[in-house]
């Protein structure tokens, strides 16, 4: 991560997008936003979640964001990057952050997926077939209440404080820096 924040301020003509803001950049920015709330909110819930729930991880969590896919942190994740990227970057940044992520946290996916099915053999891949990994489907969405799987208490937020505090900043610099 640090190698690409030296790439991207080194070359920040081929990173940031240079044009004034139409309607499409506007657009892209507001989406941005969106996808930055929505995967902190997604992140909060599921610490959160997990650390009420878990019985320190000895428990396999099959309830609130764990029923619409399997690592909503990552998901979580995943969302705030491809927010700042859309608010940010050029286009083809898009692609860049997408394999970097999935070089970054598949392989740990796969590493915690291992883990589990040692830990609750034939639950957990029963849970694996009912329960998409990172992307929920739409239909589960839809079927359950927002409430259910999105828990949030604010407690929850207090515990993620020190990655909201710095998003908030990196959004705040990022209105200042374009005016």
């Amino acid at each position: 991560m640090g190698l690409a924040l030296i790439l991207v301020v080194l070359f920040r003509k081929t990173f940031f997008r240079q044009n004034d803001p139409g309607w499409l950049e506007n657009f892209l920015r507001v989406i941005g936003l969106l996808a930055i709330f929505l995967g902190q909110l997604i992140r909060v819930s599921a610490r959160g979640y997990k650390a009420e729930y878990s019985k320190n991880s000895h428990a396999l969590i099959e309830s609130g964001p764990y029923q619409v896919v399997r690592n909503p942190m990552y998901l979580g994740i995943l969302l705030i990057g491809f927010g700042v990227v859309l608010m940010l970057f050029n286009w083809w940044a898009v692609l860049l952050f997408l394999l970097i992520f999935a070089s970054r946290y598949f392989p740990l996916i796969l590493s915690e997926e291992k883990k589990l099915q040692g830990m609750f053999p034939g639950i957990y891949e029963a849970y694996c077939r009912r329960v998409p990994r990172i992307l929920p489907r739409l239909f589960s969405l839809i079927k359950i209440s927002v409430k259910e799987y999105l828990p949030l208490k604010p407690a929850w937020f207090k515990k993620e404080i020190n990655s909201i505090i710095p998003l908030l900043v990196l959004i705040l610099l990022f209105f200042f820096w374009r005016r």
